[in-house]
């Protein structure tokens, strides 16, 4: 049914087939043309076997359960219930929640100098919904869009939901590799957008240099295309120095920038918001009212009174020193238990992810490595998930830090360092 990225799980789809086969009824379903061929995420099919609690999940992104402001949510709940509990459960505008817009757009502006006078912004369902909102605007059946390889899946899905054709441009070290992006910039038809998440970038844990971030953008105003900066993770810096957002030096109106609360408040409530000009900005909110009519008012009401009611910083502090131990300790664990098997991986300035790599010319392929992952409790995301072909060889995979508590995370590395060491 899914080939590459989807093998490690290929137990879970036989048990499932089978239900379905029982369940079936004698009818022929029509699907569109635009998503017969979309599969489904990968990640999405190991979480169903990672819900077994004998299995250590690696495999998810979510934010640590401690750093949730729990008690601080609740407060703000009570209180906006009971003074404004119709403003909270009524119908709003679709631009989103104005003090919070107001709040957020201050916030970017004296923090990352994001925001210009041809910008405006808009609160959605999550910064997913960005993603969604863009493509719908400004790209055609067959348009171009060009991602770093590896990427987000979402956001791939999402592409691939619009009949999109991508182009991976290979990441190195500090950031996409420059002479590859030109050539697709000259060569590919239609190029839509560039989508980068330049911090932290999931799935690989790259941050793009100030220099590559600079020469990005002058290529995609060379060339005359939009960029979709995603930044979900810029928050969570665990060492080195803050870099300049892309969207903080375009004075050009080329950069669409996705931001989320779902890092640093919480995922659930699904909260994301986008800086950008305005004259796409304002088909993106007719888009949104076709899709959502407007965002949770209640989530955005939490969010606006945390931001400027509590220490929105000092929160921030908190979570960037959860997430400094956590991933220093998986660092810790992986330079003893899986570098000596012969697996590499960068390390990281933030985020949430490691990108680990088999050694060449191995015996065993990263899928098969991450199948035997799977059969020894232990789930990881095979890297070809992230690819814009599937198909594609890979040799990495992708762990998570920030959801497993420590024993889980040392007890998950140690399997996998004794399967490196047996299989590699």
């Amino acid at each position: 049914m899914l080939h590459g990225a989807a093998d490690c799980v290929k137990i879970l789809y036989v048990y499932y087939t089978q239900i379905i086969k029982k369940e079936a009824v004698e009818m022929e379903y029509i699907l569109s043309e635009r998503v017969k061929t979309l599969k489904p995420s990968a990640i999405r099919e190991i979480f169903k076997y990672a819900a077994d609690p004998s299995v250590v999940s690696l495999s998810a992104g979510n934010p640590a359960p401690e750093a949730f402001p729990t008690k601080a949510i609740a407060e703000i709940s009570a209180k906006i219930l009971e003074e404004n509990p119709i403003g909270a459960l009524q119908y709003s505008v679709t631009e989103g929640y104005p003090p919070l817009r107001e709040a957020v757009a201050d916030y970017m502006k004296k923090k990352y100098d994001v925001g210009r006078e041809n910008d405006d912004i808009i609160i959605t369902s999550g910064a997913q919904q960005v993603m969604d909102l863009l493509t719908k605007t400004v790209c055609n059946e067959g348009d171009t869009i060009i991602c770093e390889a590896p990427s987000f899946i979402g956001s791939l899905n999402t592409f691939r939901s619009y009949r999109c054709r991508l182009c991976g441009i290979p990441v190195e070290n500090d950031g996409m590799n420059l002479e590859a992006l030109e050539k697709a910039l000259q060569t590919e038809k239609n190029v839509r957008f560039i989508y980068i998440i330049a911090n932290f970038q999931n799935p690989s844990g790259i941050t793009t240099s100030l220099e590559k971030r600079r020469a990005i953008y002058e290529l995609a105003k060379k060339y005359h295309t939009l960029i979709l900066e995603d930044n979900p993770y810029g928050e969570l810096r665990i060492s080195g120095e803050d870099v300049p957002c892309i969207k903080s030096f375009d004075t050009d109106g080329i950069v669409v920038y996705a931001g989320s609360f779902s890092k640093v408040l919480s995922p659930g409530m699904r909260l994301g918001f986008t800086i950008a000009p305005k004259p796409v900005l304002q088909k993106m909110i007719v888009c949104k009212q076709g899709e959502d009519v407007h965002t949770n008012s209640w989530a955005q009401m939490v969010a606006h009174k945390f931001m400027t009611e509590y220490d929105f910083e000092a929160h921030l502090t908190s979570l960037r020193e959860i997430y400094r131990k956590k991933a220093n300790f998986c660092m810790e664990l992986l330079d003893q238990y899986l570098v000596p098997g012969g697996i590499t991986y960068q390390r990281i300035e933030g985020g949430l992810f490691i990108w680990c790599r088999l050694p060449e010319n191995t015996r065993i392929s990263m899928s098969e490595f991450c199948k035997k992952a799977v059969l020894n409790k232990v789930c990881v995301v095979p890297g070809n998930a992230f690819l814009t072909d599937e198909a594609e060889q890979c040799s990495s995979f992708r762990i998570n830090f920030s959801t497993p508590t420590d024993e889980q995370l040392e007890k998950g590395i140690k399997i996998l360092g004794k399967l490196a060491t047996e299989v590699l």
